[in-house]
């Protein structure tokens, strides 16, 4: 083993652990400030927590926009959604069953889906004109853009419906300085964390001859995806349902529509064939999301299905080892 490859392990371990702590000061402050101001913790999940966990992919893909890695910025969306739904759901609801509202089931899931087919059809859309390289061009990202102004306008509405009464606050919710100061350092920890975490499994990966998209689907993809899954897992862990399903949904339809939106302004990015494979997956990975509730508790994402999406997953998992 190089030396770079032991720097390269032991700065995997050192972000490992800024992931944890960030995840666990995040959700104890953004659950402090939705009491505070009488915001549900399932908005506070689908804006702050979203957005902070959503911050290594932002990161990775505005650097492979700006290098001309269109292979690393796509697999890195694509990969983290799959990761989020199948992996980090699936491990959350093995932790502690998670009850999921109706609105969810019918509002964000499905905005999160369409979301998916809408870069899908973008990309797939060169097919249908003259010219046939596939891409997602600047002018997809705007409209990409425009698509998550809409969602965040729904947001400020669905804030404005949920705003509850701060009265009979629970034991140990901190002040709201001291609960910034928590949100403001675990998001800085989070990003410190993942990229110290991405950047060292893609030295570690590249120096064992991996192809790009594979790197991008597979080890950048839940390297970025840490943030979202020690924030779920920290939040079921906590049983606090409303964090660990607002930051998995939130955080998709941010990668969906922001970071893959802005990564297309930047640059255009290259779309490969195979990618929709990838996209067929996720859309699977929210049709799974939305079937699993009405088989196991009325619902509640329970043991059974989070089960179930793990081994999806490894599946998955298995048959990107073997393409690649």
């Amino acid at each position: 083993m190089t030396s770079s490859i032991a720097l390269a392990a032991v700065l995997f371990i050192v972000g490992f652990f800024l992931l944890i702590k960030g995840a666990d000061w995040l959700v104890e402050g953004a659950s402090s400030i939705s009491r505070r101001f009488g915001i549900s913790d399932f908005v506070i999940a689908l804006t702050v927590v979203s957005f902070g966990t959503s911050m290594p992919e932002l990161v990775v893909n505005i650097l492979a926009s700006f290098q001309g890695s269109s292979e690393i910025a796509i697999g890195n969306v694509i990969g983290s959604n799959i990761s989020n739904i199948l992996l980090i759901l699936g491990i959350s609801a093995i932790i502690y069953p998670l009850p999921i509202y109706r609105s969810t089931i019918l509002s964000e899931i499905p905005f999160s889906l369409a979301a998916t087919f809408l870069v899908g059809f973008l990309a797939n859309a060169a097919l249908f004109s003259a010219h046939h390289d596939m891409m997602l061009s600047r002018g997809d990202g705007f409209l990409l853009l425009g698509f998550f102004i809409l969602f965040m306008t729904y947001i400020v509405n669905l804030a404005r419906e949920s705003k509850q009464g701060p009265d009979d606050l629970p034991e140990g919710t901190q002040s709201v300085p001291r609960a910034s100061f928590g949100v403001i350092a675990g998001m800085l920890m989070l990003f410190a964390g993942g990229k110290f975490v991405v950047d060292s499994a893609i030295t570690m990966a590249s120096y064992f001859g991996f192809s790009q998209s594979f790197i991008g689907l597979t080890v950048v993809a839940i390297g970025t995806s840490l943030p979202e899954l020690v924030t779920s897992a920290m939040a079921a862990y906590r049983k606090n349902a409303d964090i660990a399903i607002g930051n998995v949904i939130g955080s998709n339809i941010f990668n969906l529509l922001w970071i893959l939106g802005l990564s297309a302004a930047i640059r255009p990015l290259a779309f490969e064939v195979l990618n929709n494979i990838d996209i067929l997956v996720l859309i699977g990975a929210n049709a799974m999301l939305i079937l699993a509730l009405p088989t196991g508790r009325k619902g509640v994402l329970d043991r059974m299905n989070g089960t179930a999406f793990i081994m999806v997953y490894v599946g998955y998992m298995a048959y990107l080892v073997q393409r690649g």
